[in-house]
């Protein structure tokens, strides 16, 4: 069972971003997405998401068989896709809480209730794991946060709903190490057989803490280089135009 994406084409206002994608994350595994900027990174989140803007033109995307773009936005997410924002929306007067014992509400088969005892419990162990306080349960979805508590709020909802596939877009962005190396933490507690992760990220520092079984590099709309973990090291090291020779030969 896997996150299947075949020959992926899409473009924003007529501009075409993903030129013939091809990808497969299976569960229990970790692929990291690098690449200069531009390079179509973030585009490939949102289409996979169902962002509106962006259409696609032809390929396919599945999950577990499942035709994803059969799928309106919250049948992607209730079937088990989660994508953590680069830029997470703020929603005034709607509690932290609410949202989460909503969107869990949402996932339960029709009749069914949630236990709001065995929910808090639940929510409060992991917001502990991502050393929040507990007043953020009160406060309205991420409305005058920070950066770094955005980013952890955005861990603790993929915590709560338990996805099958999640799609990290650029979390580690605007971090400073201590929150980056809450938020691994909160990421590295998800990990399992069951789960699969695709983690975009401009930096190597971020796979030190959320170590991938691959990395793929992506250019000009599709992935032109795959490897193990090295590879992030030598991106670091050496950069992207030596992958442009590389790819050119």
């Amino acid at each position: 069972m896997s996150l299947l994406i075949e020959n992926l084409h899409a473009n924003v206002d007529g501009t075409e971003i993903l030129k013939g994608l091809s990808l497969e994350i299976p569960k229990g595994e970790v692929h990291a997405i690098m690449g200069p900027n531009g390079s179509g990174k973030s585009t490939l989140s949102k289409v996979l998401a169902g962002h509106d803007d962006y259409e696609v033109t032809a390929g396919s995307a599945t999950m577990d068989g499942e035709n994803l773009f059969d799928l309106e936005v919250d049948e992607r997410s209730r079937a088990g896709l989660f994508l953590a924002f680069q830029y997470p929306a703020e929603v005034p007067g709607v509690s932290n809480a609410n949202f989460l014992r909503a969107a869990r509400q949402a996932r339960l088969p029709k009749g069914e209730e949630i236990d709001a005892v065995k929910f808090y419990h639940e929510m409060y162990e992991k917001m502990d794991v991502l050393e929040m306080d507990r007043k953020f349960t009160a406060r309205a979805v991420n409305e005058g946060f920070s950066g770094g508590e955005k980013k952890r709020n955005e861990i603790l909802q993929m915590m709560m709903l338990a996805p099958k596939y999640c799609l990290l877009d650029e979390t580690d962005s605007g971090l400073d190490i201590d929150a980056l190396k809450v938020v691994a933490k909160g990421v590295n507690a998800m990990r399992s057989p069951d789960r699969g992760f695709l983690v975009i990220t401009h930096y190597q520092r971020l796979l030190d803490y959320i170590e991938p079984d691959y990395v793929h590099v992506m250019s000009d709309g599709k992935i032109v280089k795959s490897g193990d973990k090295s590879l992030a090291l030598e991106l670091e090291e050496n950069g992207y135009d030596f992958l442009k020779e590389e790819v050119a030969a």
